[in-house]
């Protein structure tokens, strides 16, 4: 690895971030627009060999790739546009060729219409001449196949980045999804390399691009079960190594292999709070030493050097990531990673400051160094090390993309460059007693003092989806939270049991208390933010999406609650149709549907005690509309203000155009301001 970084200086690229700078004041909360509008740049990715830098760069409602020399990043680069299908994402897999995904809307015409999308992936030149899909799919026989083959995309496994040539690719189509082919990308030529079936699946390769490990799904006369397998070299045979019974979540993930052939790396929780990561001799079937293990978040990954093109670097296990505050986060291990990581925090001005940290599940505690205010994550980088992309983001800092190279630091692009740090407010981990005395995790954003003066202020409970799911402390991309902090309302993201990421009692804690000891945390986070005077009393609302929707319905039909309103997106209110719906196999009514029980908001919708607000999208495929639509249909008994918006385009995740994005952020806006009751909240 080449450590020029001593000599790190900080330049501008002239090219696409000089003009770009902050000129907003801080006084001036970002309209709906800003905050909906595409980032102006994304997706930042770089060739293996380091000559080609890419990335999407937003155009109004569309987005296109953009290419560049990195030895000429003041020339204008090459454009990639897209005509029928929107961009969605872009990353080098070989020095000359780009991994595009692409989607578009869809209605699937069968009995009824099911409005979706549809995703693709496509394999282009660095002109954007040539388009491929990666597997050439055979001539549809029917109608049905037809849809299928429509619908559905391969993905890629691994790019294989010491094979000039050859990528492995998953299919997912039809009769044969799940099986893994090598595709040759100069012919596009396949080659099967792998078949699998419906339960077997999550392929994990070898250094040498070797399909070493996966999970196969299975029930015995205990339950469902998850089973490792390895493969072994000398026969060929996939042979089981761990099985686990989804009821006791005992996790075993394959996350690395060592330039030994006969060394795994495993991250597991099995009989323990949190998970670690180990070494596991698979021809001795034994786990080896304690590799990474972390106090109080779970170890998740093993970052490894994949290229031999850096020598005796090969294989070098570079660090070790982690749960942690931001989501994932990396302690450097290599000698060489800790002297850059020095290098890039000195010239990007990150520090440390003291955070106290608290394990649910003991209540001990203890103050660690953090980056809280902003850090930064490498997020490419080249075959040699020569040249690191890296991006800086914080609670505060929506993310900045940096390129390192030749040990010049040099400003990619901001962003958001036209909305100011003021407006996203101060958010830090924050941890407060729920009613039975478990130590609940929270993420608490606070307005900008100088525009929102010092509070108490209005505040909004935000609940994550999932539930088995978490917040993290970074950049909030959804720009729900950064609406509201820059409208001078406090958040609260507690992360309340069944949350995932925090350790195995207070996910497990969640089980079957829907609406119940769940929802108890959400409340018992309310009044915390009463009693520490961050909140004014009587103008709290609860606004959640998915599992947080249907949060937002339990709040507005619990009795003695203290919300002013409630908002509820895409929530699921009927939580027995939704559960048999999705839950029609051995494997997934034991893995969770016995931990979804508790409190259905819809046989209580026509005494809801609260306004309420709904929207959900009429291309939502994972929570059906009909979910809301039941709900209002029934509330409008109540007596409460109602308010229904079915958002048309609008599915389950990712607004499909801009103007979109931004008529969800207004009804919420609104509704905050002049609706929840009288007056706004």
């Amino acid at each position: 690895m080449d450590m020029r970084f001593l000599s790190i200086f900080l330049t501008a690229s002239l090219g696409m971030a000089a003009s770009a700078l902050p000129n907003a004041h801080a006084s001036s909360p970002p309209t709906v627009e800003q905050l909906a509008a595409f980032p102006q740049y994304s997706s930042f990715t770089l060739s293996p060999d380091g000559n080609h830098l890419a990335a999407l760069r937003a155009n109004g409602e569309e987005r296109v790739i953009a290419v560049w020399r990195t030895d000429a990043m003041d020339a204008a680069p090459t454009l990639i546009g897209a005509q029928r299908m929107k961009i969605a994402g872009v990353s080098f897999i070989k020095d000359d060729k780009l991994a595009v995904t692409m989607w578009q809307p869809y209605d699937l015409r069968a009995d009824v219409i099911h409005k979706t999308f549809v995703n693709k992936l496509f394999i282009t030149d660095l002109a954007g001449k040539s388009w491929r899909e990666p597997l050439q799919l055979p001539r549809a026989t029917s109608r049905a196949q037809e849809l299928m083959q429509m619908r559905s995309s391969p993905s890629v496994l691994s790019s294989l980045p010491n094979d000039p040539k050859h990528i492995l690719v998953v299919n997912n189509v039809g009769a044969n999804a799940g099986d893994i082919y090598r595709v040759d990308l100069e012919s596009f030529r396949s080659e099967r390399i792998q078949i699998s079936d419906e339960n077997v699946g999550g392929y994990v390769t070898d250094l040498d691009g070797t399909l070493r490990s996966r999970q196969r799904l299975g029930q015995d006369g205990t339950g469902a079960y998850v089973v490792v397998e390895f493969r072994n070299l000398q026969t060929g045979a996939w042979e089981e190594h761990f099985r686990s019974h989804v009821k006791d979540r005992n996790e075993f993930s394959v996350i690395g292999f060592s330039t030994d052939p006969g060394i795994a790396f495993i991250a597991s929780n099995k009989d323990q709070e949190r998970s670690a990561i180990y070494e596991y001799g698979i021809a001795s079937r034994e786990m080896k030493e304690v590799l990474y293990q972390h106090n109080f978040f779970n170890a998740n990954r093993v970052l490894i050097n994949p290229y031999r093109a850096s020598g005796d670097g090969f294989g070098q296990v570079l660090g070790v990531g982690y749960e942690g505050p931001y989501g994932n986060e990396v302690e450097w291990t290599a000698p060489s990673m800790r002297a850059l990581d020095a290098g890039l925090r000195q010239a990007l001005g990150i520090t440390n400051t003291p955070l106290r940290v608290i394990d649910p599940a003991t209540g001990n505690s203890a103050q660690i160094d953090h980056p809280s205010l902003r850090s930064y994550a490498i997020t490419d980088y080249s075959a040699d090390f020569k040249s690191v992309l890296l991006s800086v983001s914080g609670p505060s800092t929506a993310p900045e993309h940096y390129l390192f190279k030749d040990g010049a630091l040099t400003l990619l692009a901001k962003s958001y460059a036209d909305i100011p740090a003021s407006a996203y407010g101060n958010t830090r981990l924050v941890y407060y007693k729920a009613r039975d005395g478990l130590n609940i995790p929270a993420f608490l954003t606070t307005p900008d003092t100088a525009t929102c003066g010092t509070g108490p202020w209005p505040a909004v409970i935000h609940p994550h989806g999932g539930p088995w799911s978490r917040d993290s402390m970074g950049f909030d991309g959804s720009m729900w939270v950064p609406l509201m902090a820059s409208r001078c309302m406090t958040v609260l993201r507690p992360q309340f049991r069944g949350s995932t990421g925090w350790g195995r009692k207070l996910w497990m804690a969640g089980d079957a208390e829907w609406g119940q000891k769940m929802q108890d945390d959400k409340d018992d986070g309310a009044k915390w933010l009463i009693e520490q005077n961050i909140a004014k009393p009587d103008h709290i609302a609860m606004f959640g999406f998915s599992y947080g929707g249907y949060s937002a319905f339990a709040a507005a039909v619990r009795p003695e609650g203290i919300y002013k309103c409630a908002i509820a997106g895409a929530g699921v209110s009927d939580i027995k149709k939704i559960w048999s719906r999705f839950y029609t196999n051995p494997f997934f009514r034991q893995a969770q549907a016995p931990t979804v029980d508790g409190l259905n908001p819809l046989d209580h919708a026509d005494k809801i005690k609260i306004p309420l607000m709904v929207y959900h999208g009429d291309r939502d495929q994972t929570v059906p509309i009909e979910q809301s639509e039941w709900f209002v249909s029934k509330a409008k008994a109540s007596g409460q203000p109602v308010e229904y918006h079915a958002i048309a385009d609008y599915a389950h995740g990712p607004a499909w155009t801009r103007e979109i994005m931004a008529d969800q952020l207004r009804i919420i806006d609104t509704y905050l301001a002049n609706g929840c009751g009288e007056a706004g909240l």
